[in-house]
């Protein structure tokens, strides 16, 4: 289902201000909607919009998007040329004190906020669209997909669309080890020179 009036990301985003499709509205600040050139040949998809997020209304700026910024350079990807977005479009969070904390999207606010996440595709048309995540790649193949079975390899859908699923990089965040951090890193660079290798192909 697709609102026939939207076309651009400019009026996008003014539709995704007014969302009310799901209660996460109510106690975001605001919409965090996707971010990058319109015509961008690969998609990178999270889970949703964290505290960082929620407040600067964009994408990927918190400590998650400094290591994805990172992985990206060294995965040999163009950083700009990129579009960024979620499965879920406003923050989800529990109180904690004043802390807010991040909680993870139920199938129903998944569902509800593929509409947007549809419309994006729609408009950027991306050779590669990356799955950061369970959330992510439960929105893009519509079903809940165990990360280790998919993991590291493109896989086309039946309307032509190929997707990538790796982790998302705040899983790297919560490693409190660093040599297994640094080595769950360097296998999320691996997967990303994949992704790169792939458009490199289709060039």
């Amino acid at each position: 289902m697709f609102d026939a009036e939207i076309t651009t990301l400019a009026a996008l985003r003014e539709a995704e201000a007014a969302c009310t499709r799901c209660p996460l509205y109510r106690d975001a600040t605001q919409v965090v909607p996707g971010e990058g050139p319109a015509r961008a040949k690969i998609m990178f998809v999270g889970e949703q919009p964290g505290n960082d997020e929620d407040l600067a209304g964009r994408p990927f700026v918190g400590p998650a998007g400094r290591v994805l910024d990172r992985a990206i350079v060294e995965a040999g990807l163009d950083r700009a040329a990129i579009f960024v977005t979620n499965a879920v479009k406003h923050f989800k969070f529990e109180l904690r004190g004043k802390r807010r904390l991040h909680k993870r999207p139920n199938t129903h606010e998944i569902e509800r906020c593929r509409f947007w996440l549809d419309h994006e595709r729609a408009i950027v048309k991306p050779e590669l669209i990356v799955a950061l995540g369970a959330t992510a790649a439960r929105s893009l193949f519509e079903r809940p997909v165990v990360i280790a079975r998919v993991r590291g390899s493109v896989v086309e859908r039946e309307d032509g669309t190929r997707l990538f699923v790796t982790i998302h990089p705040s899983y790297l965040l919560r490693i409190e080890d660093e040599r297994s951090k640094a080595a769950e890193y360097r296998r999320f660079v691996s997967d990303l020179r994949v992704c790169a290798q792939a458009l490199a192909k289709a060039a």
